[in-house]
């Protein structure tokens, strides 16, 4: 039956455990915590960096507020002494360690010491970071904290203070205190699981933190995975709750203000009955109570801040869990058991390592017997054996408790887990963990597949697919692919690309996957510290605020996206998704920041409830995800989705050109150097396949080259890699092929230049056959068409460009050099003539826009070019020079300005010899050493300046001329450099008549110091030779020298990648001629007047040349799509296949295989030499029971007598196999055969109360059976309607009244199994010992009864047809549920006296239909009444009444005690017909007037999460009706 009264929540709870209620700062933050994740870590990481002076000072005002340490605040005298022999005080400090008020004369004089009295909190004195002396430079947190500290203030402290993330899983490790052998296989398994555990899965460890037992070996196997592991594989939290009176040396750890650090010294030898912390520890909790050298003072604390750690919940990518807890048992005493009893109790699984020792083994023994063979005997013989040196003090009480809580421990086999290094299969304690885990979810009930989904859940989040494959995609359980959505969005904001490739692989599908919202919602996951995120913001940032009366929608929006996508891919794509029009509905019909995966807010599987009308919004929901994951720098996720893709080709060109363009704004360096190895590795993959398709067809090819690509922004395959300035992908021959077949137009690429050339010169010759054409139709047919094919090569455009190019600069070098006249000549107005062609040829490409881009686009484009920067630099000069060649004063100047704008069509001429292969490179080599260059003149131009200052201030005193002072501080200091040598330098060619003494004569330098007397230089001859001898030291030879390397090395590096460097920028020239008019200049003007007429007059829009840019039909595009996708996965395939040939793979292949061999080779032998040594024991109990035996046979014959039949023993019972665990079906309330007795009536804490009951062993629960130190506490509850309950107390006399076994006025104290006993005024409980006397909570002595309807109906679809489930029809039951309850429960339990109906179902139904659901019950309860069994039904009768008790009997109830108990009747109430009045009344009726309470109709099934009691009974009623369960 389920409890009356319900657990209690927040501080409610913690006053249960005896913590007074304190206001803490910032608590309301706690729930808030869940949304720590690794991108926080970064954040804090950095903060840290700069802010740990903040952080202190923060920690040092926040801790004394809100944690406190407990002082004895009253020195009393002990009869005992300390280790050092010096009076102590009750708490076990000496009079020097007390304050001074505790040891002054007290209001308390005279009185016993009290903790509870006598110690009082105050101000904690020590928190900060611990140093281990000597131990290396690892730093770790520790505070101390009152044992009354509520755990939410250690929560907070320890995710927002200390910095640790929420952990996915919580792994409490518990056992020996003491130093105990472990078998160094075992020991070595243990380390290396656990911490594997704790490591993927992002969990927190949590010990007693003490250098000694099972503590020291969890911190050994953290420090051997430190010293093992690389950086970036994080740190192992590991939290040691101790307390703080058993430690030692603690007096390190008191600073008041904090210790930062506080070094604490390892004292092993002198450390006596105390203890030292382990240095392999993280972070410590110091449990303080006041007292010193007690020790357990630690342990509630640390069970509710485990209990609180785990009602957390963890949200990841939509999907929220609450923090599971698993508990880990390695040896330990009494202390271990009652942890392992209290957290089976609880719920908690644990894992128990057999091998370890003690408790652990006990429980190992006999975890595989059904619990009718865990007897007292067979424990106190477990017990001999393993705790040989106290066995002998253990008394039956103990033994008997002993036995208890092993039984109560093993038959909740779902919760224990035996680990057997090397047995059952198991291998790894990180495995036997998690199935415990999944093994105790399991087991609990859930409506539907909430169970399964909480299992993925838990996989997912702890990021373990091996766990996930072998535990729940298995035969047991079908996934559809839209119930992994949920999960596939986890795994792909959490990053974890294993989950991603594993739900590919169980049917889930991308393109059903991305929807519009899943696509937003992922966006708005972003991880915070990537690049695309900052960009996002600051597009966001720039957004005009939205109208007030607009409804309110998500600030990132798809457009939002599609701009900062566009700044990557380039202007030349089109945005990929679309600006929503004005008006439009919003896309996003669901509110995704609040989406959770849990049952009280908007789940995020709601995301996939599309109506059937819904329309994918994109072409590629593949490329969408693989964006998504290029953008976040995720290179496996990339992967795995890029081998999804389509348009592959274009996928890993644009995802190479987002990442190159991302890494030109990221700062960290290495997230730079990833991107562009990840932009590499995507161009070789483009390269990979397009090698493919181009060896099984070239055609179809480069087809795939000039593409449009309508999901990539109508953009090419060839126009991305351009942009994206994949070099080594455009090098490549087939697309080096697909150029030159562009360049050669419809000419044959085998014709020879100098046909080309002489036929340019005398067309008449291709009528003759000299040019091959690839078109038949050219080579053979009429002479017009011929030509025009010839002429619009660009092969043949470009040499008729060149040669009119040369033309030009000729006819212009003689004007400059013979006809420059003041009138112009024919000559000069023909080089006009000539230019303004150029000019138009010039105004053309600025215009020209085919993919309508946009003047603006089209001139940032135009101006991106440096030969078209060239190209207008050099005709705005030669208009500056004709207009000063115009105005004859200007003449001169004009001729000037002419003559340098010569220079710049000359160097022109470079980037037309960019097409040859031989010049080309060589040019690119000197741009890149013009850079060099520029770098030089930096260098060269301080040391010029300052040796030619020095020269010029030493040697000329107060020159004025600035051209002279030019001359002589850069020109002459210049010119040295090459030989040079400056006249009066050392004084030897020192001359007069050279120069001028006061600097008159223009022509002449001014004289340097000199004596007028002597005719002699006056300057410092010595110093000037040391300053000229420096200078051309440092510049001659360092400076010369470090130009030639610059260059060199500009050539070596050039000279390796010029060929592809010549192969990328061919491309341009290409492009341009290729659109460019046949006539060279000046006859371009006739094409440039055909094109004016063509777009300005007669309106017809520019078309780019289907050479380059191709839009295909949809057909033809399909078939080309599926030919790539087919020619990808021959791709893939051929790399993985040479991955596994590489000889690193293959030698690591080699050692896997080894080592599986040899762990298979150790596994055997240990599963030989177990079940031998099982065999061995089981062989050895046998002959053991045979002396036993034979022993009474001969004691009865030398007796004379045959004996006693009890005196005979049983032959021992033969152990199961191998010991291995007993597999449930999962459902918690199957038992064991043979235990046949009470269970939920003899847990040993009473509900509600502090009352625990004396322990009753199975065998030990009949009346019948004697139990001589049977003596059970008395209990009963004082409850507030004394009017309606038997009376308090032990007391008999106001029992005596009381009628049992008969109607006693209102109350029925009869019971459904016959007379019972009563014994001393109580009666007996016929189901035998409880461990409590009293009546407890219960409101009568003897029998309570309660009334338990069970209200059914047929489950029906849409169309009123009765659903089916293996054959049998399934039913819906009514069930009711209180908000602060687990289970589900029947509406039903206790009456008031002379009612009907149970006070559950009043308050779940409406008032005005009490008196028609009490006709239903009325007949079924005075049926039930009729006698003690259960009367039968008929079939056939009339359904949608009452029927007769489906149960009538005891129930095992935790509340049950020796002298009061509940027995309940159990009614059917079947509706058959939906039509029915009664149930539509009864729908129509339910209403839940407390608001904490739930009602629903359920679909019967024995997953259904009931209470045990009532699943028996709804089993009963399904078997009625022979419908499933």
């Amino acid at each position: 039956m389920e409890p009356p009264t319900l657990r209690k929540a927040g501080s409610k709870q913690e006053e249960a455990f005896g913590v007074q209620p304190r206001r803490v700062a910032d608590l309301g933050t706690v729930p808030s915590l869940r949304r720590s994740n690794s991108s926080l870590r970064k954040v804090r990481r950095s903060q840290n960096l700069f802010g740990n002076s903040e952080k202190q000072e923060s920690l040092s005002s926040w801790i004394p507020e809100n944690i406190k340490k407990k002082e004895c605040m009253y020195f009393v005298e002990s009869s005992k002494l300390s280790d050092a022999g010096k009076v102590v005080c009750e708490c076990g400090y000496t009079r020097q360690q007390h304050l001074e008020e505790a040891t002054r004369p007290h209001t308390w004089q005279g009185k016993d010491w009290d903790p509870k009295k006598h110690v009082q909190e105050m101000p904690t004195d020590a928190f900060g970071d611990i140093v281990f002396t000597g131990l290396g430079q690892k730093v770790g947190k520790y505070v101390r904290l009152s044992q009354d500290t509520p755990p939410s203030v250690i929560y907070h402290l320890m995710t927002q203070y200390w910095g640790l993330d929420v952990p996915n899983l919580l792994i409490s490790v518990t056992g020996g205190a003491k130093d105990f052998n472990m078998k160094p296989r075992l020991k070595s398994v243990f380390r290396r699981g656990l911490v594997k555990v704790a490591q993927t899965t992002g969990a927190w460890i949590i010990t007693g933190g003490s250098h000694t037992g099972v503590m020291k070996q969890v911190g050994e196997a953290v420090r051997d995975f430190t010293l093992s592991s690389s950086h970036n594989e994080g740190e192992v939290v590991t939290v040691g709750v101790a307390t703080w009176g058993t430690v030692h040396n603690r007096e390190d750890l008191i600073h008041p203000s904090g210790g930062f650090p506080a070094e604490y010294v390892m004292d092993e030898e002198g450390q006596g009955h105390l203890t030292c912390l382990d240095s392999n520890h993280s972070h410590f909790i110091l449990v303080d109570d006041g007292t010193h050298g007690r020790y357990g003072v630690e342990i509630p604390l640390r069970t509710r801040l485990e209990k609180f750690i785990s009602e957390q919940t963890k949200e990841r990518g939509g999907v929220a869990i609450k923090i599971p807890i698993v508990c880990v048992v390695l040896e330990g005493g009494p202390g271990t058991l009652h942890t392992i009893y209290n957290a089976i109790t609880n719920g908690t699984p644990c894992v128990v390592v057999e091998g370890s020792g003690r408790v652990a083994d006990v429980i190992a023994q006999v975890a595989g017997l059904p619990i009718s063979e865990v007897t007292i005997s067979r424990i106190q013989q477990k017990l001999s054996v393993f705790f040989q040196e106290v066995f002998e003090t253990l008394t039956e009480s103990r033994i008997a408790e002993w036995t208890k809580k092993i039984q109560d421990i093993v038959r909740r086999r779902q919760l224990l887990t035996i680990f057997r290094e090397g047995k059952d299969g198991q291998q790894d304690v990180d495995v036997a963990i998690l199935q415990a885990l999944l093994k105790a979810s399991r087991s609990h009930d859930h409506f539907g597949h909430e169970n399964w989904d909480h299992q993925l859940k838990l996989a997912v989040a702890w990021n373990r697919v091996d766990i996930a494959r072998s535990e729940i995609f298995t035969d047991e359980r079908q996934w559809k692919p839209s119930e992994l959505h949920p999960m596939m969005t986890a795994a792909l904001i959490s990053n974890k690309p294993e989950f991603v490739k594993l739900f590919l692989e169980n049917g889930v599908r991308l393109k059903e996957f991305v929807t519009w919202d899943t696509l937003l919602y992922l966006y708005q996951n972003l991880d915070p510290s990537c690049l695309f995120h900052s960009k996002l913001q600051k597009v966001l940032a720039e957004e005009p605020e939205r109208p007030v009366c607009t409804p309110p929608a998500p600030r990132v929006q798809m457009h939002h996206v599609a701009q900062v996508l566009r700044e990557l891919l380039g202007d030349f794509t089109q945005p990929l998704y679309p600006r929503p029009r004005t008006g439009d509905r919003p896309r996003l019909l669901l509110p995704v920041p609040n989406i959770k995966l849990n049952v009280q807010g908007v789940s995020l599987r709601s995301l996939y409830k599309r109506s059937p009308g819904h329309v994918a919004f994109t072409m590629d929901p593949v490329r969408d995800l693989l964006i998504w994951a290029i953008i976040q720098n995720r290179r496996e996720l990339a992967e795995i989705i890029w081998a999804q893709s389509q348009d592959c080709i274009a996928a890993a060109l644009a995802c190479s050109k987002i990442l190159k363009e991302l890494s030109k704004e990221e700062e960290d360096t290495d997230s730079l150097e990833e991107m562009l190895a990840l932009a590499d590795e995507y161009e070789h993959r483009a390269i990979g396949v397009f090698t493919e398709c181009h060896r099984k067809d070239e055609d179809r090819a480069q087809k795939l080259l000039t593409r449009v690509s309508e999901a990539w922004g109508k953009t090419t395959c060839l126009q991305l890699a351009l942009e994206a300035k994949d070099m080594k992908f455009v090098s490549h021959g087939g697309v080096q092929a697909f150029l030159t077949k562009v360049w050669w137009g419809q000419l044959c690429v085998d014709n020879g230049l100098w046909r080309v050339i002489v036929c340019m010169l005398a067309f008449p010759l291709l009528y003759t056959g000299l040019i091959s054409f690839r078109e038949r139709r050219l080579q053979a047919g009429p002479g017009l068409p011929r030509v025009r094919a010839f002429f619009n090569a660009p092969v043949v455009i470009f040499h008729l460009n060149i040669l009119s190019y040369f033309a030009f600069l000729c006819l212009f070098a003689y004007v400059l050099m013979v006809d420059f006249q003041p009138t112009p000549s024919c000559c000069e107005y023909l080089i006009y003539f000539w230019l303004f062609s150029l000019v138009c040829e010039e105004l053309r490409q600025l215009f020209y826009d085919p993919d309508e881009f946009g003047l603006m686009k089209m001139a940032l484009l135009y101006f991106s070019d440096f030969w078209n920067k060239l190209d207008i630099g050099a005709i705005l000069l030669f208009i500056a020079g004709l207009t000063c060649r115009l105005i004859p004063a200007l003449l001169y100047p004009g001729r000037i300005i002419l003559s340098l704008d010569f220079i710049m069509f000359c160097l022109r001429l470079m980037h037309i010899f960019t097409i040859s292969k031989t010049l080309g490179p060589k040019i690119i080599i000197v741009k890149r050493m013009m850079k060099d260059v520029f770098f030089f003149l930096f260098l060269l131009a301080v040391w010029v300046v300052s040796f030619g200052v020095a020269k010029q201030a030493i040697l000329i005193h107060n020159e004025s001329r600035v051209d002279w002072i030019f001359r002589g501080v850069v020109y002459q200091s210049y010119l040295t450099i090459f030989g040079q040598m400056p006249a009066y330098i050392d004084g030897v060619n020192f001359s007069l008549d050279q120069c001028s003494p006061n600097g008159t004569d223009p022509y002449k330098p001014k004289c340097p110091e000199s004596d007028a007397v002597r005719h002699e230089p006056a300057f410092p001859e010595w110093l000037t030779v040391i300053l000229l001898c420096l200078y051309l030291l440092f510049t001659n030879i360092l400076l010369l020298n470090l130009l030639i390397a610059m260059f060199n090395y500009t050539f070596q590096q050039v000279q390796e990648h010029t060929d592809q460097i010549w192969k990328f920028q061919r491309h341009d020239l290409i492009e341009e001629y290729q659109g460019r008019p046949p006539a060279p200049p000046p006859f371009i003007l006739l094409s440039h007047l055909h094109l004016f007429i063509k777009r300005v007059v007669l309106k017809i829009p520019a078309r780019r040349r289907k050479q380059l840019k191709s839009k295909l039909e949809k057909n033809e595009e399909a078939a080309l799509l599926s030919w790539e996708i087919y020619l990808k996965e021959s791709y893939l395939q051929n790399q993985q296949y040479q991955q596994k040939q590489r000889p690193e793979q293959k030698i690591q292949d080699i050692g896997n295989k080894v080592s599986t061999m040899v762990d298979l080779l150790e596994m055997e032998s240990l599963k030989r030499s177990g079940s031998m040594e099982q065999r061995l024991a089981s062989l050895e109990e046998q002959v053991a029971q045979t002396s036993r035996a034979l022993h009474w046979v001969m004691k009865a014959l030398r007796d004379g007598g045959f004996g006693s039949e009890e005196g005979i023993p049983a032959p021992a019972p033969q152990k199961a196999s191998e010991g291995q665990d007993l597999e449930p079906d999962g459902r918690q309330e199957e038992e064991d055969v043979g235990d046949t007795h009470h269970v939920n009536a003899r847990h040993l804490l009473y509900p509600n109360s502090h009352v625990t009951r004396f322990p009753v062993p199975n065998e030990k629960v009949p009346w019948e059976t004697a139990f001589l130190i049977y003596d059970p506490p008395f209990y009963t509850d004082d409850r507030k309607d004394r009017g309606l309950v038997d009376p308090v107390g032990n007391a008999l006399e106001p029992l005596s009244g009381i009628s049992y076994n008969a109607v006693d006025g209102p109350i029925d104290r009869r019971s459904f199994h016959g007379v019972y006993v009563v014994q001393d005024g109580l009666p007996l409980n016929p189901m035998g010992r409880t461990g409590l006397r009293g009546r407890g909570s219960l409101g009568c002595f003897g029998p309570n009864h309660t009334l338990q309807p069970v209200i059914t109906r047929w489950r029906r679809n849409q169309d009123g047809a009765i659903c089916r489930k293996s054959i049998k029809k399934m039913l819906e039951v009514l069930v009711v549920k209180h908000s602060l309850s687990e289970h589900w429960a029947l509406p039903g339990g206790s009456r008031e006296p002379g009612e009907i109906l149970p006070r559950k179902l009043k308050q779940v139904l409406r008032r005005e239909f009490w008196s028609s659901f009490q006709n239903l019950l009325t007949q079924g309860t005075e049926d039930s009444r009729g006698g003690c069994g259960c009367q039968a039904r008929d079939q056939e009768g009339a359904e949608g009444g009452a029927d007769p008790a489906v149960y009538r009997g005891y129930v095992d109830d935790p509340r049950n005690t020796d002298n009061a108990w509940i027995e309940t009747v159990a009614i059917s109430i079947h509706f058959s017909d939906q039509s029915d009045m009664d149930l539509k009344r009864l729908n129509s009726h339910l209403h839940a007037c407390d608001p904490g309470m739930s009602v629903r109709w359920q679909v019967v099934d024995r997953r259904i999460p009931l209470y045990a009691n009532h699943k028996t009974i709804l089993q009963k009623v399904a078997t009625l009706y022979g419908a499933f369960y």
